[in-house]
């Protein structure tokens, strides 16, 4: 038998085993223990970390009582009930349910808030900004696990879905949920204009030409609610109902009646689809083709008919205008035809012309004689 000297430190406590089990909790100070009739030993706790995981924190809350109301701050949680721990003050942990620990008291203010996550599954929304806050601090807080955050944009609205079905619509800001005991998730849906491509369309017109499309579509939702509660992908559904309405309307027109009229494919498949998509919560705001690719065969044949249409349009206007200058000289001539002035300033302009393509000339016999030589009337 001896004397052990066991020291506690002021920011420590000490949990006593005699032969493995449970004596006492030492306080600081100095501790002589008389070691040799039974196996002693002496572990020590800092009180900068409370929390108590010991093998031995369920005897203590069974058969100890006074030691834990003495020593320890005492949390045990029910099925559908969540902890909020917090440190002075400070949230530091969640603690899920069903929970039973053990936190020193001496060093740290420790407190846990109790919230019933099956009354409410949405943590309040002061709570859930400072989860997004503490998230940046040097410790973050623990048992997030247990939470779904969520942050909301200002052009969109959150769908929440609990336990496979459509709650709810979420507007702008954080949200947080307890996943506990629930199957809770959300789904930031955009509300802006959004556009939507279809592509590579290949159909046949009436008179059996095959065209291949591309059209642009820009849409919105109007009921986020709707949309999901009686669509699985809003988006998809849209793809396939554009896809109809571009088969309708090409389908039933021939290639020359969409060459004039290269609108009238937006207006059918607007006027299709916007019909049914007023009972899923979906507005079509527009609809616009791109771009229709005829066959190579098709392409030659086009270019060769409007080449054809413009020569022939040419060759008009060619004889057109021939017309129109042999009746301007038959009005010339008939003004002449009276009037021996006019002749003769018509004269003196026909020479004039020729001179300016002359570099010297020579008169002989007067100029009289070179202007009948050069004009003769009959």
């Amino acid at each position: 038998m001896k004397l052990k000297r066991v020291t506690i430190k002021k920011n420590e406590r000490g949990l006593l085993l005699r032969n493995g089990d449970f004596d006492r909790v030492l306080p600081p100070g100095r501790h002589w223990l008389l070691d040799g009739l039974d196996d002693l030993r002496v572990e020590t706790f800092a009180l900068d970390q409370p929390a108590f995981t010991h093998p031995l924190a369920d005897y203590l809350m069974a058969k100890e009582p006074e030691v834990v109301a003495r020593e320890f701050v005492r949390v045990e949680l029910g099925e559908t009930q969540a902890g909020l721990r917090f440190e002075d003050g400070v949230l530091v942990e969640l603690l899920p349910p069903a929970t039973r620990r053990l936190y020193w008291q001496g060093l740290r203010e420790v407190r846990v808030d109790v919230v019933d996550v099956a009354a409410q599954p949405e943590l309040p929304a002061d709570l859930a900004q400072r989860l997004t806050q503490t998230q940046l601090r040097q410790r973050p807080v623990g048992g997030l696990a247990g939470v779904l955050q969520v942050q909301v944009p200002e052009h969109g609205v959150g769908l929440l879905t609990l336990d496979g079905q459509a709650a709810r619509v979420l507007p702008p800001g954080n949200h947080a949920f307890w996943k506990f005991g629930r199957s809770v998730s959300v789904d930031v849906v955009d509300l802006r204009l959004q556009s939507l491509e279809v592509t590579g369309q290949e159909i046949l017109t009436r008179d059996k030409v095959a065209l291949r499309l591309n059209l642009v579509a820009t849409w919105r939702y109007a009921d986020v609610l709707r949309a999901f509660g009686q669509l699985p992908k809003p988006a998809e559904h849209l793809y396939r109902e554009l896809q109809f309405g571009l088969r309708a309307a090409v389908g039933t027109r021939t290639l020359d009646e969409l060459l004039e009229n290269k609108r009238v494919i937006d207006e059918v498949v607007t006027a299709h689809v916007r019909e049914r998509l007023a009972a899923f919560g979906l507005v079509l705001d527009s609809v616009g083709v791109k771009d229709i690719v005829l066959p190579g065969d098709m392409k030659a044949l086009l270019a060769q008919v409007v080449e054809a249409e413009k020569a022939a349009q040419a060759n008009v206007i060619r004889r057109r205008e021939e017309t129109a200058a042999t009746r301007s000289l038959l009005n010339t001539a008939k003004v002449m035809e009276g009037n021996p002035i006019a002749l003769r300033m018509k004269e003196l302009e026909t020479l004039e012309r020729v001179a300016e393509r002359i570099d010297k000339i020579s008169v002989v016999g007067g100029l009289d004689q070179v202007l009948n030589g050069l004009v003769t009337l009959r």
